[in-house]
């Protein structure tokens, strides 16, 4: 066990993909590192999730900035997320507390003095892709290294597939899992695909799974489609996974698209859209397929390609699966743990 101790700061209020991530770091450096905080929101969902880490304190507060006098004795701090980046340039200021900021999402980092600073500042700034590497590179004179997100290892009740199985036997299904937010995520396109679709077979079921403030909308657009089921947010998903024969993930900007790991690693072949950091995970036509960000007809096609091809469909799982090594938490935690150890050396 390493003698450090490590703050992390994560202040969304929900709990999306960088929670998630935020969560397998904490529960996989327990075992290596001397003590652990967590910064977040009163009532975050985190709470919970970390509820059985040892040797983690949980520090809640009302707003961005608050928590700086709860007797934080951190040696390294890390902000998970954009509101993050200021609590802990305040707390750099406060006590000289070396801190680095993991940047998930590919959107520019809007510019503003105290932006400036947090990435001026910081002594690692850490990308979860390839692209968004290269943009902390482009912006910033500070040490930028990337760091892959994890997959999670969903668990699967039996019973919750078999139960999903059979409401919609003698159905292919393609699931769809992310935030109801179409300009993130691109529900639109699986309505339209689906509409194509729809023409030619009726055997097809998608079901979509999550929550955000395009429900609604969404729902009224696929009124007229019998294909297409919005199923809220699940907890269980891995026995939807475990369920789904293919999956879509047609997003229009995505810093890495994590979720796609958890579904390769229940052996799913995805189609994917070639954005930003999906392209790290999927390889076209050896761990998946890769179609034009909102282009319906594109995911159509494909998905009718691996219903016809289903070898083509089952190379891809089993190469996706193979390529799941280099996207494990332990290794997420080793790579974290090494930056942080790398960082105190530097102001010995």
């Amino acid at each position: 066990m390493n003698n450090i101790t490590i703050c992390h700061v994560n202040l969304a209020r929900g709990f999306r993909g960088g929670e998630r991530q935020t969560e397998l770091l904490i529960r996989y450096l327990s075992d290596s590192v001397a003590g652990q905080y967590l910064v977040c929101r009163k009532k975050s969902p985190l709470i919970e999730h970390l509820s059985d880490v040892k040797n983690l304190t949980v520090v809640e507060v009302s707003g961005r900035l608050g928590g700086h006098f709860s007797h934080i004795r951190a040696d390294v701090i890390n902000a998970h997320e954009a509101k993050a980046a200021h609590w802990v340039l305040l707390e750099n200021f406060l006590r000289g507390t070396p801190f680095v900021i993991t940047r998930r999402v590919p959107q520019k980092i809007q510019k503003g003095f105290i932006s400036g600073l947090c990435y001026s500042r910081a002594s690692r700034l850490v990308g979860i892709s390839s692209p968004i590497t290269g943009y902390l590179k482009e912006i910033s004179t500070r040490p930028v290294v990337t760091i892959n997100s994890a997959l999670a290892h969903l668990d699967c009740k039996s019973a919750k597939t078999e139960q999903i199985l059979e409401e919609y036997r003698g159905k292919i299904i393609i699931g769809h899992i992310g935030a109801y937010v179409d300009r993130h995520k691109g529900q639109r396109v699986i309505i339209e695909a689906a509409r194509l679709l729809e023409k030619e077979r009726d055997d097809l079921v998608f079901l979509c799974l999550g929550a955000g403030c395009d429900e609604e909308v969404l729902k009224n657009e696929s009124r007229d489609l019998k294909s297409v089921k919005w199923l809220g947010f699940q907890k269980d998903v891995g026995s939807y996974l475990k369920a789904f024969d293919l999956f879509v993930f047609p997003s229009r900007n995505e810093g890495l698209g994590s979720t796609l790991l958890d579904v390769m690693d229940y052996d799913v072949p995805v189609i994917a859209s070639d954005i930003d950091g999906i392209p790290d995970i999927v390889k076209n036509y050896e761990t998946g397929l890769l179609i034009e960000s909102g282009n319906q007809f594109q995911l159509a096609e494909k998905i009718k390609e691996l219903l016809k091809d289903t070898a083509l469909a089952d190379k891809l799982a089993k190469n996706a699966k193979k390529r799941l090594s280099m996207f494990l938490p332990e290794s997420m935690a080793a790579k974290y743990l090494d930056m942080y150890q790398s960082i105190l050396q530097e102001r010995e």
